[in-house]
């Protein structure tokens, strides 16, 4: 960080750094935040979905093309830089009382607490209860626990009826499309939770765990020949152009496992599993899609 920008920030802290305090549970275990803030910086998408179905404004967030529930929370929020760099003038400029980091933005976490208080609220693999443990603690700190709690409560109806739907249907592989390439993910991977939670089987158990997920073929698809294929399109969550993954997975070695055969080839809404994983929102969409499928299926032989 700039030294005119540490500066700045200290010129315009607010006068609420001396306020109330709150403890509550972040990524880096309990923190101390100011009660009640009112400018609100939110720097992580995950947070921004959960803080917005919590009915938080948003101040400010990183200028991003964002998953298109969050469109309007993005399009009148001030941009401060990328999720990854922060402007740290444009944040000491706009003297928040709060500032929510994690994920992409994780590693700035330190440097944005010298402009305010700063929690680092990432989700790890362990999707669904970070998730739930963010949901609570903002519920917590912006006095939104009975709104949290209706959340959570939803949150578990849904994974319960999930689970139920997953029953008998077989085994499943979650493949990353990007570009023409594929990378198929474990349940101890940041997209394991569809595994864990869902109650859905792995169709390769040995699938290493990758924070990128494990580079793999169409022959290796065809030879796990699961009875799901869940699909996330990177390149269609992030914006980017180029071929979409059902054009890459028009093979004949995906089209004849049994996922092609019977039709259960599922295209996930990309950018909210990708984007804003763990967020309350996103993971009531993913898990939505994820049971209408199943429910649609029979029995796997």
């Amino acid at each position: 960080m700039k030294p005119f920008a540490i500066l700045a920030a200290l010129a315009l802290a607010p006068a609420a750094a001396a306020a109330q305090t709150v403890e509550i549970d972040t990524a880096a275990g309990p923190v101390a935040a100011p009660t009640a803030p009112e400018t609100v910086v939110a720097l992580d998408i995950a947070a921004i979905d959960t803080l917005t179905a919590l009915g938080v404004a948003i101040a400010a967030a990183p200028a991003f093309n964002p998953p298109a529930y969050l469109s309007d929370v993005f399009a009148s929020a001030q941009p401060v830089g990328s999720l990854f760099e922060p402007d740290f003038e444009a944040l000491a400029s706009l003297a928040p009382d709060l500032i929510v980091a994690g994920g992409r933005s994780q590693a700035q976490v330190e440097p944005l607490g010298q402009i305010a208080p700063t929690l680092d609220m990432t989700v790890g693999t362990d999707v669904v209860a970070d998730g739930k443990a963010r949901l609570a603690a903002y519920g917590k700190l912006f006095g939104a626990e009975e709104k949290a709690s209706a959340l959570e409560a939803e949150l578990d109806a849904a994974i319960a009826s999930a689970q139920a739907a997953a029953g008998g249907k077989g085994a499943a592989l979650i493949l990353l499309v990007n570009g023409g390439k594929l990378s198929a993910y474990g349940d101890d991977s940041r997209f394991g939770w569809l595994h864990t939670a869902l109650g859905l089987p792995e169709a390769y158990p040995e699938i290493k765990a990758e924070s990128h997920g494990e580079a793999v073929s169409f022959e290796f698809v065809a030879e796990t020949n699961p009875d799901w294929i869940f699909v996330i399109d990177r390149g269609a969550a992030i914006g980017q152009e180029g071929e979409a993954a059902a054009a890459v997975l028009d093979t004949p070695l995906v089209a004849g496992t049994r996922a092609g055969e019977a039709g259960q080839i599922v295209y996930l809404d990309p950018a909210p599993l990708y984007l804003a994983g763990g967020g309350i929102t996103s993971m009531l969409g993913t898990i939505g899609e994820v049971t209408r499928a199943l429910e649609g299926a029979g029995a796997s032989n």
